[in-house]
């Protein structure tokens, strides 16, 4: 199973340690298309010697390539609200993660739109079952 994974990276890198945790979750469920999202080298100014429309091109095909999209979107970014949407409009199976915060709450369109599972978590110790979990009952998709 090949996995898109999307986070902020120009949004804000204050995530990074959960990005590594579910990225190394979802290593066991099939290959991570983006595994560079968990290098706590990458800062917020993003990947260092790439244009922006190479990313644009790479991603967007590896979101094609890709069976399910799984999105940690407790930062909120702009670059990972518009993966979410390019996935959807391929019918893409979509994950989204958000983690709980006192006076933060998720955008209403991730939370109302029929087609995003959205699992809401308080610590990161409870991703690996919620991964587990949405696999488990996954059917990968042909296109």
């Amino acid at each position: 199973m090949k996995i898109y994974f999307a986070a902020s990276i120009r949004g804000g890198r204050e995530n990074q340690e959960t990005h590594a945790l579910v990225v190394s979750e979802l290593q066991k469920h099939g290959t991570v298309l983006t595994e560079h999202i968990a290098d706590k080298n990458l800062t917020s100014q993003g990947e260092v010697g790439y244009t922006e429309k190479y990313i644009f091109e790479r991603d967007t095909a590896w979101i094609r390539e890709c069976d399910t999209l799984v999105a940690e979107v407790t930062t909120a970014s702009l670059g990972v609200g518009y993966e979410i949407g390019y996935a959807e409009s391929l019918k893409k199976p979509i994950l989204c993660l958000y983690r709980q915060t006192e006076g933060k709450l998720l955008s209403g369109m991730i939370l109302g739109d029929p087609l995003i599972e959205t699992q809401i978590y308080r610590a990161s110790a409870e991703l690996p079952d919620i991964l587990d979990n949405y696999f488990a009952k996954l059917v990968p998709t042909k296109n």
